[in-house]
């Protein structure tokens, strides 16, 4: 079923309304400010829990680094940096930019999260479409990212929205892969 998109609200709030097992659910994007110390919070526990998912462990995640890099970040691509609510608990994230790749600008997903009990409920796609959204408004037509080879259900969704594996990366620690707006 297509989505409706809603005029933006406040902080670039867009609302997509989602059909569950019947029930009307509405997810909202909303802006990451790290002024809140809510948000703040709420990035990291998503962020930590990323890394484990991927990786095994939480190991690597250093807190500090990560609020100095996402703060860079936000102030180039606003939208690009948001968390997802749904029923007024915070059920995911994304992190998108803009990058240079190989002499052309391209969008890069660093981040699609959702919390555990809401994945594979079809809520991925409309990450999905947001991010497509974001890149398109950005006169971006290619976009990627880079998944562990453990995270097999996080490959099977990517190649599911159409991406491709473009290749290896970090001596094989993570897969590029490739899609198209």
């Amino acid at each position: 079923m297509p989505h409706k998109v809603f005029p933006p609200i406040g902080p670039f709030f867009l609302r997509l309304k989602c059909d569950f097992n019947g029930v009307r659910n509405i997810l909202q994007f909303v802006n990451i400010n790290l002024d809140s110390e809510k948000h703040r919070e709420i990035v990291t526990k998503f962020r930590r829990d990323s890394f484990e998912v991927s990786f095994g462990d939480g190991i690597d995640f250093d807190e500090e680094d990560y609020l100095h890099w996402l703060k860079e970040k936000i102030v180039d691509n606003p939208n690009g940096f948001v968390l997802v609510m749904e029923d007024n608990k915070y059920v995911g994230q994304i992190e998108l930019t803009i990058r240079e790749y190989e002499g052309k600008n391209i969008g890069y997903v660093h981040l699609y999260y959702l919390i555990s009990e809401e994945r594979s409920k079809s809520k991925g796609q409309k990450l999905d479409d947001y991010a497509r959204e974001f890149f398109k408004d950005n006169n971006i037509n290619e976009f990627h990212l880079r998944v562990s080879p453990t995270n097999i259900s996080a490959i099977k969704f990517y190649c599911k929205i159409g991406m491709n594996e473009i290749g290896l990366e970090v001596n094989g620690k993570v897969i590029r892969m490739q899609g198209f707006v």
